[in-house]
């Protein structure tokens, strides 16, 4: 069975007429979906035999949210089961202006980059657009406030995971939903140069960030299998196609490992890489994963690869560790559970 929250109003309307009822009952059913009303005998305007009808045809529920972890910065970790008792991972941080949800897009992740826990117990499947939607509807009731913001960078490369995302953003801005303006959306992306230029060409304005995390396509190779298909060269032109085609700017992520691409000679090499672009470097010291080798740079080795990107004027901002205490990176908690069942 399909799952509901897949369906636009205007698809959920013409179900409905297609099988003998009025467009405005799906308009009722899909007022209920978006309130979080996912219980159909809850949804008390709605006659039994249309209730039957959705019964018999969909899949309508939200996750079930399996374990929920609050940090002591107040960033929450959930972990989520799903109809087909496979699990996700959504986590809810809060910021000055609001709060933010990331989002999963598939179920583990077959990318491989080697600092990442999501990948380490391969591929599952994707998500559908209805399944990464509910997470943020289940997030919006779980804290009882809107979610102003939406990144999708847990587990999965959501563009490896492309038209069920790209609906997903269709269904996140329709006015009679959730309505989230897609500059509140930031895709995360490990380098999919093709489908880059495939994005681009539909003009969105989401924020596209790309993890880069190297400086040399020999390096990058190391940490991330992509790179044997893309170099870094690749990436770069693909940036500054989707930069011409949308006028948004692109951020890169680069991940500091200790003693490995966080020295003044790495941060230069990043500078130069990126002259004359107008994009954004968000600095994350690499979380310590179990059975990994990586460790964190140190706060100085950070800030000091921070100051060598402002001073050849590329914008360079350190990101806030958030939910270090609760295995808030995405792939750790969901992998911790799976090892301990």
């Amino acid at each position: 069975m399909e799952n509901i929250y897949d369906y636009s109003l205007e698809e959920l309307k013409a179900w409905f007429k297609s099988n003998g009822e009025s467009a405005f009952r799906g308009k009722q059913v899909f007022d209920y979906l978006y309130k979080g009303i996912a219980d159909i005998d809850q949804m008390k305007t709605i006659n039994e035999e249309a209730k039957e009808k959705l019964r018999k045809n969909f899949k309508v529920a939200l996750p079930k949210i399996l374990e929920k972890r609050t940090s002591k910065d107040g960033t929450i970790k959930m972990l989520m089961l799903l109809e087909d008792h496979n699990i996700i991972e959504t986590v809810i941080m809060k910021y000055h202006y609001g709060y933010s949800v990331c989002v999963s897009s598939q179920i583990g992740c077959k990318m491989g980059c080697t600092f990442c826990a999501s990948t380490k117990g391969g591929m599952v499947r994707n998500l559908s657009s209805g399944e990464i939607l509910s997470q943020v509807i289940a997030s919006q009731l779980l804290v009882g406030e809107r979610m102003s913001h939406v990144v999708l960078m847990g587990s999965g490369e959501p563009l490896d995971n492309f038209d069920q995302v790209m609906k997903f953003l269709e269904l996140i801005n329709a006015k009679e939903g959730l309505n989230l303006s897609h500059r509140n959306i930031t895709i995360s992306t490990c380098g999919l140069v093709d489908r880059i230029y495939e994005l681009a060409d539909r003009k969105l304005q989401i924020t596209l960030a790309i993890s880069l995390h190297e400086t040399t396509d020999e390096r990058r190779k190391l940490i991330m299998p992509i790179a044997n298909k893309y170099s870094i060269h690749d990436i770069l032109n693909s940036v500054k196609y989707y930069m011409d085609k949308t006028g948004r700017r692109v951020s890169f992520e680069y991940a500091l490992v200790k003693g490995s691409n966080d020295t003044e000679d790495d941060a230069r090499a990043l500078a130069k890489l990126l002259h004359g672009m107008q994009v954004h470097v968000n600095l994350i010291p690499v979380n310590a994963i179990k059975e990994m080798l990586f460790l964190p740079s140190t706060n100085e080795s950070v800030n000091r690869f921070r100051d060598v990107l402002l001073s050849h004027k590329i914008e360079a901002t350190v990101r806030r560790e958030m939910g270090s205490d609760i295995d808030a990176a995405c792939g750790q908690l969901r992998r911790s559970y799976l090892e301990n069942m």
